[in-house]
């Protein structure tokens, strides 16, 4: 297209009509007007995102084979290509020991709460599906994903389901700065609320504003209505910032998250609550603070001088 007067408008209405839906689907919320948008993009992108994802190793091994069909006749050029296969194994082993110790995690957690998951992988992030911090998923209602399921990994909290097609599902991150959960303190049982901040830390807010917290001070879910959105005791999060108690009806945290957003690749989708809350028992026991090193005490005796000779 060349650059004309007509092509820039057109380039100028495109974007002022972009920011008019994300500042109607963001006001919103829960009843935003796109919703139904998003239930038809999720049917609609959802097969194609997840045959893309299946097919990107299928089509690397291909592009591979074509790459390696030439003449093979100079020495240095198959050394060359026999060494380059053998990086690309290792690492794909490497990759694949990864997701294997994360689905380990994954599964050790859920076994200690409880919970009956149902595992995914993360085939797509960003906003296919809306304006949010959102990750797609490669299971959706004919796995028996429904809307309002809580979702984790070996660390913790990673979201809620928000969206379901027949294969896919869309998840909120607990990133988000719409996403909000209740919230349980280790131990003394403080309840508050967590809200994603889009960065690295959420903002919690305990309803005693005279409650004593300390840096390191660690929190679980504290459970919704009938377990959905949110089932009970899943790890959210260490406690970084406690600010100064004002005198106020709440207390401010700033909670550094157990689930790295920015990573995700294998997470469980909890299709059964746990019978009991778990309360505490899914966070993973605290490490031991270092012993001191004992003190050696070296006590020097002189030796006796030797004895002078007649």
């Amino acid at each position: 297209m060349r650059d004309t007067r007509e092509s820039r408008l057109l380039l100028v209405l495109l974007i002022a009509i972009a920011f008019a839906l994300i500042t109607v689907d963001i006001r919103g919320g829960e009843q935003s007007p796109l919703d139904g948008v998003r239930h038809a993009a999720a049917s609609a992108f959802g097969p194609v995102e997840k045959g893309v994802a299946a097919a990107v190793d299928p089509v690397g091994e291909a592009v591979a084979a074509v790459r390696d069909s030439g003449d093979r006749s100079s020495r240095i050029a198959e050394l060359e290509r026999e060494n380059t296969a053998l990086k690309q194994r290792l690492g794909s082993d490497d990759r694949n020991r990864g997701r294997l110790r994360e689905l380990d995690a994954m599964l050790k957690t859920a076994g200690r709460g409880q919970y009956g998951i149902k595992g995914a992988q993360v085939i797509a992030i960003g906003a296919a599906q809306g304006f949010s911090w959102t990750v797609t998923i490669d299971i959706g209602a004919n796995d028996g994903v429904r809307r309002d399921m809580t979702v984790l990994n070996g660390d913790g909290l990673v979201g809620r389901v928000t969206t379901v097609g027949p294969g896919t599902a869309t998840v909120l991150l607990a990133s988000d700065p719409k996403f909000t959960v209740g919230t349980r303190m280790e131990k003394t049982g403080e309840i508050g609320f967590a809200n994603g901040q889009g960065d690295s830390s959420l903002r919690v807010e305990l309803l005693n504003g005279k409650a004593t917290v300390r840096k390191g001070d660690r929190l679980v879910t504290f459970g919704s209505s009938r377990d959905k959105p949110f089932v009970a005791g899943v790890p959210v999060g260490e406690v970084t910032h406690v600010e100064p108690a004002g005198g106020g009806l709440t207390r401010t945290l700033l909670v550094r998250p157990f689930v790295g957003f920015s990573k995700l690749d294998l997470v469980g989708v909890v299709v059964q609550a746990p019978h009991e809350d778990p309360r505490d028992t899914v966070l993973p026991p605290k490490p031991e603070a270092p012993k001191p090193a004992p003190t050696v005490t070296v006590t020097v005796t002189p030796s006796p001088s030797a004895k002078p000779q007649d």
